[in-house]
């Protein structure tokens, strides 16, 4: 098993990922719409070039944004596999920072993100309210029965 760039993947198998696991490739947060699959990212593979995770990410400036992450086997390091790739990359793309969105809701990233050295910055209130404006599949309620409504951003120095 390894991390790949996503690019070295057919795109086929990025785009059924994505619709499988996130229900399309698009994202939408308060900074913006992303098509994931368009994005720059890595993949954990098994040896049949199965995706076990995958996180893509967007470079603006000097800071590396994290747009989404998803592992479908909890507990064997591949989320924390992945978030490394991003931070060696952001590195020697001479990025200062880097950041991610997730919802108030996503008690799980929160837990992860901040174990790796990421700091709660911000607190977007109801900004999933106008998200949904855009995509109304996002649901009402997410995990253990919390509203989603808010979005928090988190950060970390590049190279910490």
């Amino acid at each position: 098993m390894t991390v790949i760039s996503i690019q070295k993947l057919p795109q086929t198998d990025v785009l059924k990922f994505f619709t499988e696991h996130w229900g399309s490739t698009e994202m939408v947060i308060s900074s913006g719409v992303y098509d994931c699959s368009k994005l720059h990212g890595f993949a954990y593979v098994d040896k049949q070039n199965t995706i076990l995770g995958l996180i893509t990410y967007s470079i603006r400036h000097k800071e590396c944004v994290i747009i989404s992450l998803d592992s479908i086997v909890e507990g064997r390091g591949i989320g924390s596999l992945l978030v490394q790739a991003v931070e060696q990359n952001a590195s020697e793309q001479n990025c200062t920072m880097i950041t991610l969105i997730t919802t108030n809701d996503n008690l799980h990233a929160l837990r992860f993100y901040q174990k790796r050295g990421y700091h709660l910055v911000e607190i977007l209130q109801n900004a999933v309210e106008k998200a949904r404006a855009y995509k109304p599949e996002i649901p009402l309620i997410g995990n253990d029965g919390i509203p989603i409504r808010d979005e928090i951003r988190l950060e970390k120095q590049s190279g910490s």
